[in-house]
Parts: structure tokens; C-alpha cells; sequence
């Protein structure tokens, strides 16, 4: 199985000789905080001291819900099938951040509940749409093992035509909701820290969504010590192929830069399958959807950013991605004392 490749430990002596380039540039040293730490942090996921992460690779998996049929969500069902199309003419914001970026951009259907016509969009299908998972499970665990290949597959071929980070997306009405329950099995977090209104629920159907979500989790019984069986009663297609994506671009030695909530939950779930994945996660933003705090406390990651974004799509990875970047071209670009003739810091 593509998603059970091994992940290799990171290249730490990679990761010092970027340190000791970095302490010799013409700055004070750590003066550039953060951004150091990260360049180190790429060095050693690359094996390279002196990495590059452009062109990245943004990759938007789309999958439907069928606890949307519970009233869960502030948009119909048919919205995915419809951004879908939106994402392969160019219109939404994932290709406006994309095209910025100079990223490589592919669509993929892995679940959406629709027969997608475009010939741009890859059609990964395993089903269309998950089930009910308040009167059954989301899926079979084949299936769910199906996201997960369908995203390793997706990603060895984008790192193959050249990206050298991967931003993973997802399209999906409803999907804040197996996020959501994914994350309080995962975690053992309470139902009431972890789900927000997602696409924009008034008060009394965000009480409804919780009470749902509730309801579901005691049903389905998930099995939190098994991270494909929480994917399968609870989960998403696209949740699970953007956790297979992650886990080949690992094994791969390439740069996951993470998006929002969603996002972060397949992180999540990929950990929970191979831990050393966590080394090779840069976290882009924090997420307005108050379960994303809690995912990203779990996993011990700080956002580059925070700009109060819940869309999802990919798009706060898109925007952090110039940060990532300039920590690369600071290592490869900034003149050091001796090359420059500066005379560097006394002894005192």
C-alpha cells in the first residue's frame, strides 16, 4: 500500500549546516527568529542546507457528506460538485493564491456525490458521497484505505512533475462535521470545544450540529487507538486522501505545508498512523473554526499566520507560503560577514 511507505528520520546534520550558514549571515544572530528555526527545519526535511520549496504543489481534494442530510450545513450539498467546477475554470480563491504563488494546481474527486464532467478534474471517485454517520458508518474501511492510497498516489505524482512542497486542500459542503468528530475520538477533546458553525450556522443549528455530532460518535463506537477505523465510521474521502498526500510527501522527503481546520484534522489522523510524519508539518495559519486550536495544541505546531481565514481549499497554506519561501532565500541569497567584508560580532 503507497500509503505505508516508511517516512524517513530527518537529515539533522543537513539541518546543522544550515544552522552554522545561518549564525555567519550579516544579521545579529537569531535575529530573524521564526524564520530561522524554519529554514533549519526545511533543511533537515529536504536533506538539503540549502533547500528550495518552489514550485509548490497544491493539490484540492473534493468528497461529499451524507450527514449534510441532517441539516448540518449552511449550504446544499450541490455546492461541492459546483466549486469543483469553479476551482478547474480558475475562479476561486485556492487558484487566485495558487497563480500568486507560482504553484503547480491539480482538482481531484475522490468522493463527490455527482458525476463530474470537466475533463480537467482528476477522478479519483471511491464512492459517491459517505454515509450518514449519525445512522451509519461514513464507509467501509477499504474505502477509507481507498482515500488514503488515492491521496499517495496524487502526491508522488504532483512531487514527480517537479513541486517540491505540498499545500493539500479539500472541497467538501459539510465537512466540518466528521472533522469535527474525528477530532474529539483522536483527541478526547469535549463535542463543545472542537465544532464551530463552519460555513457560517446560525445559534440554533450549531447547537443542533453538536448535539449530532454527539449522537454519532456514541453510535458508531470508533476506536480511537485506530486511526483507519475513526477515518471509516466518521470521517471523509477528501479528509483521507489529504492524509495520504501528506504521508507520501514524507516518505518522499517534501515539505507539507498545512492548511486549516480540516486539513489539520487529516494531519492529524496521518500522525496517528505514522508519528514521525509530524517533523516534516509547517502549520500555515490558524483557523477561525475553534477546533483547529485544539488539533494544532495536539500536535504541537505554532501557525505561521493568522489572518482569521475559515475558508479552507488550501487557501491559508497559499498565503503562508511566501513566508516559507523567504526563509529558503534568506539561507541561499543573504551574503554572509566574510563575503560581504563586515565585520562580524567581538568577542565580549
Amino acid at each position: 500500500m503507497k500509503w505505508m511507505q516508511q517516512v524517513p528520520p530527518l537529515d539533522l546534520a543537513a539541518g546543522e549546516a544550515a544552522r552554522v550558514h545561518i549564525d555567519q549571515l550579516t544579521k545579529p544572530t537569531g535575529s530573524l527568529g521564526r524564520l530561522e528555526a524554519l529554514a533549519i527545519q526545511l533543511a533537515e526535511i529536504t536533506g538539503e542546507p540549502f533547500p528550495q520549496v518552489s514550485p509548490p504543489g497544491v493539490i484540492v481534494f473534493a468528497g461529499d457528506h451524507g450527514i449534510v442530510k441532517e441539516g448540518v450545513s449552511a449550504y446544499p450539498q450541490e455546492v461541492t460538485a459546483q466549486m469543483v467546477l469553479n476551482f478547474v475554470g480558475g475562479g476561486a480563491a485556492i487558484n487566485v493564491f495558487s497563480r500568486q504563488i507560482g504553484a503547480l494546481l491539480q482538482v481531484v474527486d475522490v468522493g463527490v456525490a455527482s458525476d463530474l464532467t470537466a475533463e480537467e478534474v482528476i477522478s479519483r471517485k471511491i464512492r459517491y458521497g459517505t454515509g450518514n454517520f449519525l445512522r451509519e458508518d461514513a464507509m467501509t474501511r477499504e474505502e477509507a484505505a481507498a482515500s488514503l492510497e488515492a491521496g499517495a498516489e496524487c502526491a508522488s505524482q504532483m512531487i514527480q512533475q517537479g513541486a517540491k512542497l505540498l499545500i493539500l486542500g479539500e472541497m467538501g459542503i459539510g465537512n466540518t462535521t466528521p472533522s469535527s468528530a474525528m477530532l474529539a475520538v483522536l483527541t478526547g477533546e469535549p463535542v463543545d470545544d472542537v465544532v464551530g458553525r463552519g460555513t457560517g450556522l446560525a445559534e440554533a443549528a450549531l447547537l443542533r450540529k453538536k448535539e449530532i455530532i454527539r449522537q454519532a460518535i456514541k453510535s458508531r463506537q470508533a476506536d480511537p487507538a485506530d486511526p483507519l477505523d475513526v477515518l471509516a465510521k466518521l470521517g471523509g474521502m477528501e479528509i483521507g486522501a489529504m492524509a495520504g498526500a501528506m504521508l507520501q510527501a514524507a516518505a518522499m522527503r517534501v515539505p507539507i505545508l498545512v492548511d486549516g481546520f480540516i486539513s489539520t484534522v487529516a494531519a492529524l489522523l496521518a500522525v496517528r498512523i505514522e508519528p514521525r510524519i509530524i517533523d516534516f508539518m509547517i502549520v500555515g495559519h490558524q483557523s477561525q473554526e475553534p477546533g483547529h486550536k485544539q488539533a494544532l495544541s495536539h500536535l504541537r505546531k505554532q501557525p505561521l499566520i493568522d489572518l482569521e481565514l475559515r475558508l479552507g481549499e488550501g487557501t491559508g497554506a497559499a498565503l503562508a507560503f511566501p513566508l516559507v519561501e523567504a526563509a529558503t532565500r534568506m539561507l541561499r541569497e543573504m551574503a554572509t560577514f566574510d563575503s560581504a567584508g563586515i565585520a562580524g560580532k567581538s568577542e565580549l
